[in-house]
């Protein structure tokens, strides 16, 4: 089968590897020359512990399995470092109590660690006032800005696929021989494939505007930070996450006890709840601790980036991690496309076009396990 990818973020990467592990011959456009988006944008962290249970959660830990496999053959960093979420405070505890309870029958790997165990598990845990963690097995570190440009070089050396960098896609039409892809590259071309797969976060709306318009995506912007490169070789160990992480992630709803902690944040402090801030941290093979996040939506949304964010976030950080260098080398943020209720946005605009976006702050952890699903249907026949 001939397939055309537009957008080479990490689910257009995912696409196409997962289209080219079938056999298919892949060509994949990308208007710039290096992803520059939300796939280099994040924590590099690989995040089953966020899905809720059943197919999410699955399509993730696939996903996980998937990460593995191929850096294995591109040959970049990955740390199959795990996660621990923190508690400080005794409703942060009993979620996670809650939690855990109900995890092992419902897919998820994870223990309850006492506050020695956490201090021996972790160096970053601020001791002071810590009760526990919860400790899961399941996460894995990527370093984001290189991971993307590494497989992208992979799956260019590999025979039947063709990535073309720095080439927009103008529009896409129905010919005789398929779905068309308009390009310009020393002139208007176009070539004609089998199938089309779109993965260009809420860019789709410039091929594809009516869709867009009703597919309920809404633009996300985040602010990070990162710090130094710590001294020494110290390192985190796991991805770390907050008490305030856990009104973030859906797999947490299922906990009764989440409506106290989450009333008592709005009380404390309403501007994290403003500006959609939970602090995670995690670390990438230079050393660097990556710190965040905030979560401004659609209208919110402006050019200019906000210096309370990156204040409240630093704030909150220093309550439950120490490091031995807080000094930031890098401030930044990163837009993506989300839809409200579903973990991705898939859609079919016209005949043998598939659209696939709307991962939100998932796309490290679901876009291997989504590409995956999608070209297991295809080869059974159940999806055009």
């Amino acid at each position: 089968m001939r397939v055309g990818i537009v957008g080479a973020g990490i689910v257009g990467l995912a696409h196409a590897y997962a289209a080219f592990s079938r056999g298919h011959e892949v060509t994949l456009f990308e208007r710039n020359q290096r992803a520059e988006g939300a796939s280099i944008r994040n924590f590099g962290m690989v995040w089953p512990i966020g899905q809720p249970t059943g197919i999410a959660l699955q399509t993730a830990l696939e996903s996980a399995r998937i990460w593995k496999e191929l850096s294995a053959k591109a040959g970049f960093w990955l740390n199959p470092c795990g996660s621990i979420h923190l508690a400080h405070r005794q409703d942060e505890w009993s979620v996670l109590e809650e939690f855990q309870a109900q995890a092992r029958n419902s897919g998820y790997d994870c223990k309850l660690l006492n506050r020695e165990q956490t201090l021996k598990l972790t160096p970053a845990a601020n001791p002071e006032n810590l009760l526990g963690g919860l400790y899961s097995s399941t996460e894995l570190g990527v370093n984001p800005r290189n991971a993307s440009h590494q497989i992208a070089n992979w799956l260019s050396s590999q025979p039947g696929i063709t990535i073309h960098f720095g080439v927009a896609a103008q529009w896409i039409d129905l010919g005789a021989n398929g779905p068309g892809i308009h390009y310009l590259q020393d002139g208007c071309q176009k070539k004609s494939f089998d199938l089309v797969v779109i993965c260009t976060g809420t860019d789709f709306k410039a091929l594809f505007p009516n869709q867009f318009n009703n597919s309920g995506i809404k633009p996300c912007k985040l602010q990070m930070l990162a710090t130094i490169p710590q001294k020494d070789g110290w390192r985190i160990g796991p991805h770390i996450a907050s008490g305030l992480t856990l009104r973030h992630y859906k797999n947490f709803q299922v906990c009764k006890s989440l409506a106290a902690l989450s009333q008592r944040i709005a009380a404390e402090e309403p501007r994290l709840d403003k500006y959609g801030i939970h602090v995670m941290a995690s670390q990438d093979d230079n050393g660097e601790v990556i710190l965040g996040d905030s979560h401004e939506y659609a209208e919110n949304i402006e050019p200019f980036d906000k210096l309370i964010i990156d204040e409240l976030i630093l704030t909150e950080l220093r309550k439950i991690i120490t490091l031995p260098d807080w000094t930031i080398c890098r401030r930044w943020h990163g837009i993506y496309a989300k839809h409200p209720d579903q973990y991705v946005y898939e859609s079919s605009p016209m005949d043998r076009v598939h659209v696939c976006t709307g991962t939100g702050g998932s796309g490290m952890t679901m876009s291997f396990g989504i590409a995956d699903s999608f070209w297991n249907k295809i080869t059974l026949g159940k999806t055009t």
